[in-house]
């Protein structure tokens, strides 16, 4: 079960030897130093620290743990960086996952067999000549060919699925499973199963990791014609793989895992519609280029594009008046507005950008043509919001008042679901210019509230505090201070005296530490701690069990402050919890909602932080309570201190030791400056006790 494998895991592996696999690291005295792999720069400034199991870069000031290194490198999630640091040191979550894993592993492996079956098909055989000429016809080389592993998939109707059974030993079902193959009426013969995609250039589709997960086909020649050119039902254009355990074309983009590097050097995104437009951009050397699958964004693939890039440039074939068939339309532009803002995704508006290509050109024409004018193109893409409005001033005749009206009705939706207010009334004021309506006017429209057809509701994201989604796994404190399995029990925690935070329970659905019996699968809460440092530990505890010195605790110090993972997780989790709404209020706070929304590591450190056998920080005075904010933060100052003046002192010995003079006396400047902040701390540190009677500690 969840709970405690943080600490386990960081016991298990060795941090040098995790980061040495992505960055070329060198003894420097206690420490280990190299290039960040994570900002351009020409002299090391990216540390380990071994005996802190610690990692920071002294140049654009990411560090943190194991954890946040795998995060950072992959842009993934906690539980994610968890699970496979956890697979690496040989640590297993539970049963359960490790069989879900190995069943994925297995598919994957099929997928991948698949794979290698349909390119050796298009490029070595007969069956695959005309395939592999019509790609080198659409000016595909044949390096771009082998680097994505493009296949052709033969016309007959078991030819995959034959080889693959008869000679890899894959059973039938395995296929069907994984999306290779079904079952049908025509599958009355051979193996069983009929293979899904037939007569169509593949093109393999992997995670954001690189790992196989579907397909993607398109067939050769026109719909209703088969590849020999003879009239045959050849299904729709492009195909993909259906749901998996691996493949869910909402939460997947075409060549993300050859982009994130790209995206997250430049902060952009581009996003296309298909393969091989986004192929032929990668081609010509716009690596930042992915396909979405489809004509639209979906909010799992802007939750996946955001890990990496910021900025979204949309090079879709774009009417927004809605009058082209297959074309992306207005209401199409105005539900990716309205997801946006209902998540926590960072993207601003205006950073979200409709690229405009000449009429009847598709991305991968203008790519081949004209390499400069694409990235001319997405260099000028206009902010979508922008471009709605000049495409609706195009649309209705500003001169007569229906005009007017229609274009506001138009407009007010889009608008009105933008969360920030200064852009809001930016795009306000650029409304009254073009139509001339008053402001006034406008104010009255934009405040009527009236439904706006395709926008998502403004709600919280899947699994945010609040948002009454359960990671599962979540548990409870037994008597002995172990964690026991129960979603119920975990919505009563607290510490010995009680806990009724906001939700102003009195006794009834409270947990003491002694209220839970004890279970068998059990962890002790010590286990779990073990993964964070007491400062953290203690700095926790007040967020959740004293709701209303949050918001000071907040301002002192943030999340990434807080050297490990696990512990930035639960505190970032608390911050959400208490955002201010719309109006600028801060919401109750909700330990029971909070721990719902957590993924189970996180959420067995909230339970074993509240269940830590210390008097209750509720008893404390308001003097008091400030004083324990201030030692922590001081706590936690002084040790991104020391770890500043181990990189200071290990770069002035090295400075000395090859005769540097000049690094050697800034060096020695910095760490006069780094001692002079030291006895700053201590001076605060002083003048902090005197705040309380030493007696009380």
């Amino acid at each position: 079960m969840a709970g405690g494998i943080a600490a386990e895991v960081k016991s298990r592996l060795n941090i040098v030897d995790v980061i040495g696999e992505s960055v070329q690291l060198k003894k420097a005295g206690t420490t280990y130093k190299g290039l960040c792999p994570f900002h351009g720069e020409k002299t090391p400034s990216f540390t380990v620290t071994p005996a802190r199991e610690s990692w920071k870069c002294f140049g654009c000031g990411l560090g943190g743990d194991v954890f946040s290194f795998v995060m950072q490198r992959d842009s993934v999630p906690f539980p994610e960086a968890l699970r496979t640091l956890a697979n690496r040191a040989g640590v297993e979550i539970d049963e359960r996952t490790k069989r879900e894993d190995a069943h994925r592993a297995r598919l994957r492996d099929i997928l991948e067999t698949a794979i290698a079956f349909h390119h050796q098909v298009l490029t070595a055989t007969k069956l695959g000549a005309p395939a592999l000429d019509y790609l080198r016809g659409r000016g595909f080389t044949d390096a771009t060919i082998e680097t994505a592993q493009l296949g052709w998939a033969p016309d007959g109707w078991d030819t995959m699925s034959r080889r693959l059974v008869e000679k890899r030993g894959i059973r039938p079902e395995e296929l069907v499973e994984v999306g290779l193959a079904s079952a049908g009426r025509s599958a009355t013969r051979g193996v069983g199963v009929i293979d899904r995609f037939r007569g169509r250039v593949l093109f393999p589709i992997r995670d954001q990791n690189g790992s196989a997960v579907g397909m993607g086909g398109r067939i050769l020649g026109v719909e209703g014609v088969g590849a020999d050119g003879s009239p045959r039902d050849t299904g729709p254009k492009y195909l993909n793989s259906p749901v998996t355990p691996l493949f869910d074309k909402s939460r997947t983009l075409y060549l993300i895992d050859r982009a994130k590097g790209a995206m997250r050097k430049s902060g952009q995104a581009v996003i296309v519609e298909g393969y091989t437009d986004a192929l032929m951009a990668h081609q010509a050397g716009f690596d930042n280029v992915v396909a979405s699958l489809g004509t639209a964004l979906t909010p799992g693939q802007v939750a996946l594009l955001t890990r990496y890039a910021k900025r979204i440039a949309l090079a879709y074939d774009v009417d927004a008046a809605g009058q082209k068939a297959g074309t992306f339309g207005a209401q199409a532009l105005e539900r990716l507005i309205g997801q946006l803002a209902a998540t926590e995704s960072g993207v601003e508006l205006d950073e979200v950008r409709v690229v405009r290509l000449a009429d009847g050109k598709d991305p991968d024409e203008v790519l081949r043509e004209s390499p400069d004018l694409w990235r001319e193109e997405v260099r000028t893409a206009q902010p979508i919001v922008d471009y709605l409005i000049d495409t609706h001033a195009k649309t209705y005749d500003l001169k007569t008042s229906g005009g007017k009206a229609r274009f506001v009705d138009a407009l007010m939706p889009t608008i009105r679901a933008v969360p920030n207010p200064v852009m809001r009334d930016g795009w306000l004021q650029r409304v009254r210019q073009v139509s001339g309506v008053e402001e006034r006017v406008l104010l009255e429209v934009l405040r009527g509230g009236r439904a706006a057809t395709g926008l998502a509701p403004r709600r919280r994201p899947a699994g945010h505090p609040g948002s009454g989604s359960v990671s599962g796994g979540t548990s409870v404190l037994d008597a002995d201070g172990r964690i026991s399995g129960g979603l119920d029990a975990a919505t009563r925690i607290t510490t010995e005296g009680g806990y009724r935070g906001s939700e102003g329970r009195g006794s009834e659905g409270r947990i003491t530490a002694e209220s839970v019996t004890s279970a068998p699968d059990a962890l002790r809460v010590t286990d779990i701690l073990r993964s964070v440092l007491p400062q953290e530990q203690e700095l926790l505890r007040l967020l959740l069990l004293v709701p209303e010195i949050q918001l000071k605790i907040t301002d002192a110090v943030g999340p990434d402050q807080l050297p490990n993972t696990v512990a930035r997780e639960l505190f970032r989790a608390i911050v959400l919890a208490r955002g201010p709404d719309d109006q600028g209020i801060h919401p109750p706070f909700s330990l029971t909602a909070l721990v719902q929304g957590l993924d189970p590591e996180t959420a067995a450190l909230a339970q074993a932080v509240v269940a830590r056998r210390d008097p209750n920080p509720r008893d404390l005075t308001q003097q008091e309570l400030v004083y324990e904010v201030e030692r922590l933060v001081i706590d936690l100052e002084e040790r991104a201190l020391d770890e500043r003046s181990e990189f200071t002192q290990n770069a002035l010995a090295e400075a000395e030791q090859t005769g540097d003079a000049e690094a050697a006396r800034h060096l020695l400047l910095e760490s006069q400056a780094i001692n002079d902040q030291r006895r700053s701390l201590h001076r605060r540190r002083d003048q902090t006790r005197l705040l309380v009677s030493p007696s009380r500690r």
